[in-house]
């Protein structure tokens, strides 16, 4: 694995596990509400994911209703899965609805190391300057035309003036001021349609009662990657992991994620 950057700070002074678990209690307090213009694959398991953790969902993409929608949401996510005409029309006025009633935002660029149209489309997101953005290293690579490392995500990341959260085998999240890398998670997760996308909407949920996006987008892949942990432990397999995911999400505690949270 390659190293952290050496001139950025690894945030030593967090104690992360601590702030996971206060962050997941206010989560479950105050039933945090996220809007997710999401694809047609991970609605399900959005939903799900965030009634398991204990907030709210809702998923309208009607360009009629999205301002509504984003404005009663507690924060709002931005997944370019499938970008039929009322996801595309829905986009902007989401994101502008949020932004004018002080909501956070994250971006989940899906998908657009694939299509020119969807990259175009990412990058005038950006412009909109997400609180988190979300993405795997093909669609990092796509955007900041260059390959993912520690030190080019957290190069980018200044240059976006956001928080990065790249996923994979190990997690990298930076501000460009900040960087670090969480070990968490099963490789089930990559097994399962929409898991990435569905957990970008945890991201969101913590974004929504820590408004520094490094320290939200840290303490939910943390999260995410100890329960994936646990589910992986009951789990025969694919099929069968989505449904420990989402019970080990809703059963998760302080001490599990003490014990097993791995950040550095």
């Amino acid at each position: 694995m390659t190293a952290a950057p050496a001139a950025l700070p690894r945030s030593a002074s967090i104690d992360w596990p601590d702030k996971a678990a206060e962050l997941l209690a206010g989560l479950r307090e105050g039933r945090t509400r996220v809007h997710a213009i999401t694809n047609a694959a991970a609605q399900v398991l959005t939903a799900n994911l965030l009634l398991a953790i204990g907030g709210a969902p809702s998923l309208t993409i009607s360009p009629d209703e999205i301002t509504a929608f984003a404005a009663r949401a507690d924060a709002l996510l931005v997944n370019l899965g499938t970008l039929d005409h009322d996801r595309r029309a829905s986009i902007p006025w989401g994101i502008a609805a949020a932004k004018a009633h002080g909501k956070p935002w994250v971006l989940d660029p899906v998908f657009v190391d694939a299509s020119p149209a969807r990259l175009e489309l990412a990058r005038l997101c950006l412009a909109g300057t997400p609180c988190v953005l979300r993405c795997n290293a093909s669609e990092f690579a796509a955007l900041a035309a260059r390959e993912a490392s520690p030190a080019s995500v957290a190069e980018h990341a200044a240059e976006l003036r956001t928080t990065i959260a790249l996923t994979g085998p190990v997690d990298w999240v930076s501000d460009g001021e900040r960087f670090v890398a969480i070990h968490n998670g099963h490789p089930l997760m990559a097994r399962v349609t929409a898991m990435g996308c569905a957990v970008t909407a945890l991201v969101a949920a913590f974004a929504a009662i820590e408004r520094d996006g490094f320290t939200a987008a840290a303490t939910a892949l943390v999260v995410a990657g100890v329960a994936a942990e646990i589910a992986g432990e009951a789990a025969a397999g694919p099929g069968s992991f989505a449904p420990a995911f989402l019970d080990a999400l809703h059963g998760l505690d302080a001490a599990q994620i003490g014990n097993r949270a791995r950040i550095a």
